[in-house]
């Protein structure tokens, strides 16, 4: 048994050792293959970017030109392409633009119908009305001035002033301040 141990401990140790030794040999031969492909690519760039023509050839002249003609080609396909998606989304968003458009448009006209409704309203409301009594004196005769500032600044006021027995008349706004508010 112990033998075959022995063996065993032999033969996988000589084989790690001779991986090892093969590992080395394909890293070295490895970093040759990649140096000179990197030498290739940056001749390939230099000569893309018109340095280094001169040790040339007809033959290898051709190739580049041809080279540089399909990567146009490529690159003004993929330029097109990205315009025409562009483009499409473009329309795309202005038809959603003209939707919503021509829904607030209708949303707007429905709103002028609807403030013309009410004041329509306020006159069947008083016409129907019995509690209503527009004969009042309190509510015909006005009882004193009442004084607005507007938002640009101008004093408006509804009702006549009572200023040492005369009576003047002053502009009427639309906005009402409780009497309260006005401690002239």
């Amino acid at each position: 048994m112990e033998d075959v141990l022995e063996r065993y401990e032999r033969y996988t140790h000589t084989a790690l050792t001779g991986t090892n030794n093969d590992s080395q040999g394909n890293w070295s031969f490895e970093y040759i293959k990649l140096t000179a492909k990197v030498e290739v690519l940056e001749r390939n760039v230099r000569n893309f970017l018109g340095n280094g023509l001169d040790p040339l050839n007809l033959k290898e002249l051709q190739s580049l030109e041809q080279q540089l003609d399909t990567s146009l080609k490529r690159i003004r396909t993929r330029k097109n392409q990205v315009m025409n998606q562009s483009i499409s989304e473009l329309h795309k968003r202005a038809r959603t633009l003209q939707e919503q458009n021509s829904k607030l448009a209708k949303m707007k006209e429905k709103g002028k119908t609807l403030s013309e409704r009410p004041q329509s309203v306020p006159e069947t409301l008083g016409q129907n009305s019995t509690n209503l009594n527009l004969g009042s004196p309190q509510l015909l005769a006005p009882q004193r001035l009442v004084p607005s500032l507007t938002l640009s600044g101008a004093l408006q006021g509804r009702g006549t002033v009572e200023e040492t027995g005369e009576a003047q008349t002053v502009p009427t706004g639309n906005s009402l301040i409780p009497p309260w508010m006005l401690h002239i």
